[in-house]
Order: C-alpha cells, then sequence, then structure tokens
C-alpha cells in the first residue's frame, strides 16, 4: 500500500482518534454594548487571581486557552460597568458577553489633529528593518522542532452515526472544540521533526538536515521534508508573504499604510522588555490581508511578538487562518524568531457547519542560535533541498522524550497510537481501495495495479470505440523497479494497439533512472506537452471536431536520467521511431523538388539520439516510489534539448540535427496578482518530411491549454525555425474584489496573449506533401483572451480570439472554452 496515498487518504476519510484533553480551559466569545448590540473593541478579559487574560479585537471577540486555575473573568473596559462571571475548569465554552454602561460623565477634552502615534512607530519599525530581520545577518545556526497536527473538525452527533462510522465508533469518545471558530475536532495525525539549519549570506546558501522525524502512520524520507522548516516559513519581515501561492500583504510591509488601519492601544513589559501594542486591521475587503496585533520593542522597533489572522480574503477552501510569532534578542544585539504557531481551517464550504474538514496545526521552536559564525563550505553544500538522515526514522520512544524542545500533551500522545489502529482496520482498508482509485486512476492490488480508468473507453474519427486496458506492477512488489503496459482495440479500424515498458529507479533522491518501453499505437502530432491524451475519454467528449487526425506510431524507447541536485538533471535519450501516415494514404516525398517525380513511403523511420538539460533554481519535488511531483520553484526553469537523427541506423531514412531552448517562470506581482510567461525558440536542420518539423500545437478542444495555440487546428502552421511566447496573468480577483456584490462569488479575473513567429526553408516545403490544412507562417500568429477563474471554486471559462490568418478555410476566430482549474 502506498505510504504516501495512505497518508492522504487518511485525511480524506477522516477515520479519527480522539484522547481528551481534559485540564485545559477554553474560553471564547463576542463583547457588545448592551443596549446597541454593537462589539466592542479592546476590552480586557481577565482569569480572576492570574496574570493570564486577553484584549478583544475589532470585531470585539477575544480567546483564553489556558491551563491555570480559576473559577472566574473580569471583564473591565473604562465607560463600562465591571463584570464578573464564572467558568468551567478544564472544558470550552462560548461566553458573550453584555457590558453595561457606567454613565460617568467624563470632562471634556480637546483634541488637535495630528499624526497617528502608531504611523510614527511603524515608521520606525521600518528604519529598523535591515538591523532586526535575519536576512542581513552574515550567518546562523539553529535546531528547529517542528511539530504538525491535523484535526477533523465539524463533528456532528449526525456524522458519527453514520453507518460508514460504525466500525470507527470508539474514536468518537472524546471531542474537543477549538478557539479559532468554535468548530468541534478530533485528533487525525500528527508528525515531529527536529533539524538542523545552516544559513551563509554570501555567496548564499541555505542547509537544512533533518536529523530525527516521524508521523503517526506513515514512514517517508519525501514526507520528511516537508515536516522540515524551510518548505513553511513564514517571515513577518517580508513585505509580502507567500502563503497558498498569493502574497499577503505583511503588517509591517513598507506599503502597509496603504492597506491597514492602525491603532496604538497599550505597552507593557513582556520578557524585560518595554513593549508598544498596535491593533491593525484591513482597509478593505478579502484583499490578502490580516487583522491582528503587534507588539514592537522600545528603542530597537524590532517585532517582539504578533498575532494575526485572516477574515474575509479571496482564498478557496481555507476559513481561518491564524498566525502567532514570538521573537527573542540574542546575544544581546540580534531577534531571532524563538516561536511559531499557524493554523489554518480547511473545508470545501465556508459556511456550512455540516461538512466535515480539516484543521491544520504547525508548531515550530527554534534553539540553539549561533550568529556570524561562518562554517566550512561543506556544511552548506547538499544536492537536495532539504537532507533527511538515514537515522531520521529509527529515533525510539527514549530519543523523542529527550530531544523534542516541549513535551507533548495526553492529546497528542494518544494520537501515534490510535492511527496506526484505524489503519489496520478491514473497514478502512476497504474504503482505501475504492477512493485509492478514484485519486490515482488505478485499482491498487498486492502485486498489480489495473488503470489508468478514464482511458478504459474513448472514441475518434480513426479508431471509433476505443477499449483498453493497462496496469503496472505494484510498489508492494517491488519499490526499485517496475514493469507497465497495455492493450487497445479500435472497432473502426479493427487494430489492437499495445505497449509495454520498465523503469529502474537507482536514486531516487537526487534522482537517477533507466527507462525502456515499446509502443504501437496512436498519436496526435501537434498536440502540446500538456494536452488531454488522445485516449482519455474527457478529450474525445470535450472536442470541437472529431478527431481524424491520430497517426499511428511504432517506437523504441530508452533513457536515462542523470539529476546532479534538485532542478538540474540531464537526460539522455535513444529512440527508434516508425511513423505511418494518416489513415490509409502515403507519404509522398520530392528528393528532387515538386515538379520531379515523387516517391512513396508506407511509413517514416528515425533513429534518434537526444540530450535534454534541465535546470529550475530551488526546485522542489515531492518523491513517492516511482513518481515524483514537481512543486516549482519561483525562479526560472531553463530547458535545453538537442536530438541528432542518424542516418541509415536501423532503417532510418533521414539525417537532421534539432535543438530547442525554453525559459518559463510563474510570479506574484505584489498584491495585483500572478504572472506566467513562457518563451521558446528552435531551430531544425536537414530536408525533412513534415511529421519531422515543427508541427506547431493547436488545440481542437473545447478545454483551453496553456502550452497550446487554442484557436489553432492541428497541422495548421509547420516551421523548420521558430520562436514561440505566451504571456499571462492572474488578478486573483483584484477588481472582482471591489464589486459589492461579485466579491461574494470570489471569482478571478485572467488576460493572456500568445505570438508564434516562423518559417519553413524552401526546402522543406517542397521536399515533401503536407495536409491540406498546413500553411507556412508568413507573419506572426497571434491570440488573446480573457478568462474567469474559480466559478464553483473549480470552473474556468475562457474567451479567446485569434487575431491573425483569419482567411484561412475552416478557421473560427472567437471561441468559448470550459476547464477545470483548482487553486487556493
Amino acid at each position: 500500500m502506498n505510504t504516501i496515498t495512505k497518508y492522504i487518504l487518511f485525511l480524506f476519510f477522516v477515520s479519527i482518534v480522539g484522547i481528551s484533553n481534559a485540564q485545559l480551559t477554553k474560553i471564547t466569545g463576542i463583547v457588545t454594548d448592551s443596549i446597541s448590540a454593537k462589539p466592542l473593541p479592546f476590552v480586557n478579559v481577565q482569569l480572576v487571581g492570574t496574570n493570564i487574560g486577553a484584549s478583544t479585537g475589532f470585531d470585539g471577540k477575544y480567546i483564553i486557552e489556558t491551563y491555570a486555575k480559576s473559577d472566574s473573568i473580569k471583564v473591565s473596559y473604562i465607560g463600562y460597568k465591571t463584570k464578573k462571571i464564572r467558568i468551567k475548569q478544564g472544558a470550552y465554552q462560548k461566553i458573550d458577553i453584555k457590558l453595561t454602561s457606567s454613565n460617568i460623565e467624563l470632562a471634556a477634552v480637546i483634541i488637535h489633529p495630528s499624526e497617528n502615534p502608531a504611523h510614527i512607530l511603524l515608521r520606525k519599525v521600518e528604519a529598523h528593518k535591515a538591523k532586526n530581520s535575519s536576512y542581513n545577518l552574515k550567518a546562523y545556526q539553529y535546531e528547529v522542532y517542528n511539530k504538525i497536527q491535523i484535526d477533523a473538525n465539524n463533528i456532528t452527533k449526525k456524522f458519527e452515526n453514520r453507518r460508514s462510522m460504525r466500525p470507527f465508533k470508539f474514536i468518537f469518545a472524546n471531542v474537543d472544540t477549538s478557539t479559532i471558530n468554535g468548530k468541534s475536532y478530533l485528533p487525525l495525525l500528527i508528525s515531529e521533526s527536529i533539524s538542523k539549519i545552516n544559513y551563509r549570506k554570501k555567496p548564499e546558501a541555505k542547509k537544512e538536515v533533518i536529523i530525527a522525524s516521524r508521523a503517526s502512520g506513515i514512514k517517508n524520507s519525501s514526507v520528511s521534508q516537508f515536516l522540515g522548516n524551510m518548505y513553511q516559513s513564514i517571515n513577518i519581515y517580508d513585505n509580502y508573504m507567500r502563503i497558498f501561492n498569493k502574497n499577503f500583504v505583511s503588517p509591517i510591509a513598507k506599503s502597509g499604510l496603504n492597506f491597514y488601519r492602525y491603532y496604538l492601544t497599550d505597552s507593557a513589559t513582556i520578557d524585560g522588555h518595554w513593549c508598544y501594542k498596535i491593533m491593525f486591521k484591513p482597509k478593505r475587503k478579502q484583499e490578502a490581508t490580516f487583522t491582528g496585533v503587534l507588539w514592537i520593542a522600545d528603542t530597537s522597533f524590532a517585532v517582539k511578538r504578533v498575532n494575526m489572522k485572516i477574515q474575509k480574503v479571496n482564498l478557496n477552501f481555507v476559513n481561518a487562518m491564524s498566525i502567532r510569532e514570538n521573537y527573542e534578542l540574542v546575544d544581546n544585539k540580534y531577534w531571532m524568531i524563538q516561536r511559531q504557531n499557524f493554523v489554518v481551517d480547511f473545508n470545501l464550504s465556508e459556511k456550512s457547519k455540516k461538512i466535515t474538514g480539516f484543521y491544520g496545526h504547525k508548531t515550530t521552536l527554534y534553539r540553539d542560535i549561533v550568529i556570524n559564525k561562518v562554517l566550512p563550505d561543506s556544511c552548506y553544500r547538499t544536492s537536495v533541498a532539504v537532507e533527511v538522515k538515514k537515522s531520521a526514522w529509527n529515533k525510539g520512544n527514549t530519543y523523542w522524550d529527550t530531544a523534542r524542545f516541549e513535551k507533548l500533551n495526553k492529546e497528542e500522545l494518544g494520537v501515534y497510537k490510535m492511527v496506526d489502529t484505524v489503519l489496520n482496520l478491514p473497514a478502512f482498508r476497504n474504503l482505501y481501495d475504492m477512493v485509492a482509485m478514484f485519486a490515482t486512476g488505478y485499482y491498487n492490488s498486492n502485486y498489480f495495479d489495473i488503470g489508468p480508468y478514464f482511458t478504459l473507453y474513448s472514441f475518434n474519427g480513426v479508431e471509433g470505440h476505443r477499449f483498453k486496458i493497462g496496469g503496472r506492477t505494484s510498489n508492494q512488489w517491488n519499490d526499485k523497479y517496475r514493469f507497465y503496459g497495455h492493450l487497445a482495440y479500435g472497432t473502426k479500424d479493427n487494430k489492437f494497439k499495445y505497449g509495454l515498458g520498465t523503469i529502474l529507479i537507482l536514486k531516487k533522491n537526487p534522482r537517477r533512472a533507466i527507462d525502456i518501453s515499446y509502443k504501437k499505437d496512436m498519436e496526435q502530432l501537434g498536440a502540446s506537452v500538456r494536452a488531454l491524451k488522445q485516449d482519455n475519454i474527457v478529450s474525445s467528449v470535450f472536442r470541437r471536431t472529431p478527431n481524424s487526425t491520430l497517426t499511428m506510431v511504432e517506437q523504441y524507447k530508452s533513457s536515462f536520467e542523470y539529476e546532479y541536485f534538485n532542478g538540474f538533471s540531464n537526460t539522455l535519450t535513444f529512440s527508434r521511431r516508425k511513423i505511418f501516415p494518416l489513415k490509409d494514404s502515403k507519404f509522398e516525398i520530392f528528393n528532387n523538388g515538386k515538379d520531379k517525380p515523387s516517391t512513396l513511403y508506407n511509413a517514416i523511420v528515425t533513429s534518434e539520439i537526444e540530450l535534454k538539460m534541465h535546470f529550475a533554481y530551488k526546485e522542489v519535488f515531492f518523491v513517492d516510489k516511482f513518481n515524483r511531483k514537481s512543486l516549482g520553484t519561483k525562479y526560472p526553469t531553463i530547458n535545453i534539448w538537442y536530438a541528432y537523427g542518424f542516418p541509415k541506423l536501423l532503417k532510418s531514412n533521414f539525417s537532421y540535427h534539432k535543438f530547442q531552448i525554453s525559459i518559463r517562470q510563474k510570479f506574484n506581482i505584489g498584491t495585483i496578482g500572478a504572472s506566467k510567461y513562457i518563451l521558446s525558440w528552435g531551430k531544425i536542420w536537414g530536408n525533412l518530411p513534415y511529421p519531422l518539423l515543427e508541427v506547431h500545437p493547436g488545440n481542437e478542444t473545447y478545454s483551453y491549454d496553456d502550452f497550446a495555440y487554442n484557436r489553432m487546428n492541428y497541422y495548421e502552421f509547420i516551421s523548420d525555425e521558430y520562436l514561440m511566447a505566451n504571456y499571462s496573468h492572474n488578478f486573483q480577483g483584484l477588481f472582482f474584489n471591489h464589486i459589492p456584490l461579485i466579491r461574494k462569488l470570489k471569482w478571478r479575473e485572467v488576460i493572456y496573449g500568445k505570438v508564434l513567429l516562423g518559417k519553413l526553408s524552401n526546402k522543406n516545403w517542397h521536399y515533401s506533401k503536407f495536409p491540406s490544412n498546413t500553411s507556412r507562417l508568413t507573419k506572426p500568429y497571434y491570440e488573446a483572451g480573457v478568462a474567469v477563474e474559480n466559478i464553483f471554486k473549480i470552473l474556468r471559462i475562457d474567451a479567446s480570439w485569434r487575431l491573425s490568418y483569419l482567411n484561412k478555410p475552416n478557421v473560427r476566430p472567437f471561441g468559448i472554452m470550459i476547464s477545470m482549474h483548482f487553486d487556493f
């Protein structure tokens, strides 16, 4: 059973456990005026007999979580009568409070307009950023402890009584309640990691080594990387904090006054430092901002504490998010983060209290901080984004009891045992098989996986009804090498198609792999690298025209991938391809020009060696057995590709050279959204028939393809030298967010443009007979479009225009396209 899939499925299925945490007192509520019912901000709520308390936010809400013993709270506010209310110890309770005016008439005070004192303080924070931010240190090292807990929330009696939950009835013995938004929850999973981090500014390098890691229900080194610190860091000193692929404006950003309202409300001594309390809230709705409290240290003007949360933001599947950070002074000079708590409430619905969702808690602690001590180069050198020591998963309870930075509570200790119990229940395993098939596309058995199910049936103009069965050996059978294959049959052409291959993983990270395969099956020449495969049922249904341009290809292929470090790799590939003509025609080759007798070929044969270089600085991968998913990088990704065709090798007909270089990048631009561009240039040397030239990617479906020209037909343009450019910008609701009724829909605006420049030499234009709709590019080809994303959170609708070559036959200058798109 795939451990990564099991981990994700466990969250999805909510087979959850809970151990009571009866000693913790949790109190939430809202304080309002007894007459007007308006929320009262800055109200003091304190546990009687302790120094523990809270003050209400702009919305009048307060939260107290404590192990301290007290039987009541005292609520006080200037101009209102102080109120004392009894509480229950060791329980969650929601106490809403109405305060009555004390009817005290205050003496008149004359207020002269002056600058907001909070603004003066924030300017000093900005002026001291360079000194207080860790980014400007020459070097630093520290140890990090990360604890991540996942809880299922919205646990109701109706949910507990479901038939599917009956085998797991024992896990609902104790349900707790969160102070974030008052939802009931049960702990699902817990993970811990301890790592060492070394940072050097010049030349910049950062290395994280995880020395210990464990997680309930899973044991995988790739997961360990994401349990560390590097992928989850949030820095208040950044002007924009990238969370869920969006730029959130920091409350101490240089442009913060454009996005926030600030109030200086209090001052106090914290850990021996005199600090000023600033409360802040967004100026406008649905912008990527926070509401919360800053504590700023006097004289150094560094952030001592921050407690902030989101309110109404154009963000999917996130109902609430809270960030708390504490900083400490190191060597009496440098302010470094000492603790961070990050909590997110995930749910498909924002309003429903009936749909089960998840809380994600992340607690990070830092210790043994060393400043400006530069270590030897070997301490910064690494070939992977995060190193995981081989012994990291082998640490026992004795080690963790002494090594973790703070003790686990009873609730957390119980999760490890209970999760393992649930994973081994037959009822969970049966449901796992069904959900895993839906998620991965394969039906999993002990030794063989059958699928993918979405290619079992499709249809097209060449094969008619196409039936296909495929499969692969499972991870359980062997996690070093895998066999895979398929068999298909078309009812119109009455032909079998098939394929077989094997992949050998020499090293998982950095990746070293060998892949050998054979196939004889249909291909769509001129489809983009991201297009839906022709045998995907979705591709069959959502087409503008019946697909009658499929080509039979017989291919032998072997490749060797060698990754030097994450983001930099070479792949060497040898392939022999035999391309058959469209339908029942033959390839017509004019060796001496179109006015001379031609030669007819039943197929075109090539023997080709190819070398590809991939470079993406700080690229992040999620690795599991045979599969590897790139999570991207904020830096440009460069791919360079060269191929040489051997003449007369294995009956090859042609000699040629091909070269292509491409660069792409996705990046956020402040608060106005995210841009993406793709640039590609290529050239082909040699006299070749059209299938071996650059068949520019068209799209004849109703689904938008980012890597294709969506108003172009297949085979419409072919070149031997070309330049392609694509630019798009997603405003992420920048305009819709300010339209009162529209902003509730959380739609997002997208614009894009594409251009293609190319040429085809006279030699190649006259060398072979082209498809009837093919033309040479004599001027640039243009496309442009607009789109609305996030319709019902999953749909995107595009309106695209073709701006050139409008007089060609079968051209559709304008079209509406619909596709599925998931994003936070």
